[in-house]
């Protein structure tokens, strides 16, 4: 039997948990005060926390300085452009592998996962070979193919987990009433894995847009999404930390605020199938 979870045990318990999430979000935290600081005071030594004179003025500079909107606008293009192109490709082939299986059918899926193991830096110098002889250097049309490819294992992977909770009886009753296979996937399945496709797609979202290594390789200034514009922020001399931590909480914000208001959803979809 399990044991009752007494008063002290569950203050415990939160008391636990409490401190795990302040650690983590404490950089995030410490980004965002940061950025109300002076330059001066946000390399003082020693570092002060709350007690300085807040300021507005990097963010102001910020504004002048950079078109935050247009990066804005890039990323949101990149990250949910990447998304659906990844469904598109990732929804038939889960359901193949999930609902028409053959004895090779993990050693794919292996395969697939596989190839998030190696560096990106390991094939960059071809994949830019190709995006200057295709002429997609700097462009959002590139980054979303690009975004699209190196999620895809982690979504294809995420859909045939959902896809599998679903009985395939169901599939074959609608089947045997006439449904054909686009209108079984879009019909049938889609509306029973909404949870897991949804946090699909917030999760590829999420990494999409937080993705620094190739929209910093395959950008210049076009199709720069908002991780090239916090890195604008460094120059050789160093760093400017109070400007470059306003860049970073302007650029964090509206991934943090989706966070926010879809993570019931997104816990709903990671846990999708996990009680039966």
């Amino acid at each position: 039997m399990a044991r009752a979870h007494t008063p002290a045990r569950k203050a415990a318990i939160s008391a636990v948990a409490w401190t795990v999430a302040l650690l983590i979000f404490f950089p995030i935290l410490w980004t965002v005060l940061t950025s109300f600081k002076t330059e001066g005071q946000a390399v003082s030594t020693p570092p002060v926390f709350v007690f300085f004179d807040w300021t507005w003025e990097n963010y102001a500079t910020v504004q002048e300085r950079s078109n935050y909107a247009r990066h804005a606008m890039n990323s949101v293009v990149i990250s949910v452009g990447s998304t659906l192109l990844a469904l598109l490709i990732a929804v038939p082939a889960a359901w193949s592998m999930a609902f028409s299986p053959t004895k090779h059918t993990k050693n794919i899926l292996m395969w697939m996962l596989s190839t998030k193991m190696m560096p990106a830096v390991g094939v960059l110098v071809p994949i830019y070979l190709l995006f200057r002889d295709w002429g997609l250097l700097d462009t959002l049309g590139g980054l979303v193919a690009v975004m699209a490819l190196i999620n895809l294992p982690i979504v294809v992977w995420m859909l045939y987990t959902y896809f599998k909770e679903i009985p395939g009886e169901i599939l074959e009753a609608a089947r045997m009433d006439g449904a054909g296979l686009s209108a079984e996937i879009i019909h049938v399945l889609a509306p029973m894995a909404v949870p897991g496709i949804a946090s699909t797609m917030l999760l590829n979202v999420i990494l999409a847009w937080n993705e620094a290594f190739w929209t910093l390789n395959l950008t210049a200034a076009k199709a720069a999404p908002l991780t090239a514009f916090i890195a604008s922020y460094s120059s050789p001399e160093g760093l400017f930390w109070a400007k470059l931590s306003a860049a970073s909480t302007m650029a964090i914000l509206p991934i943090l605020v989706l966070g926010w208001f879809s993570q019931k959803q997104l816990v709903r979809g990671l846990t999708f199938g996990a009680v039966k």
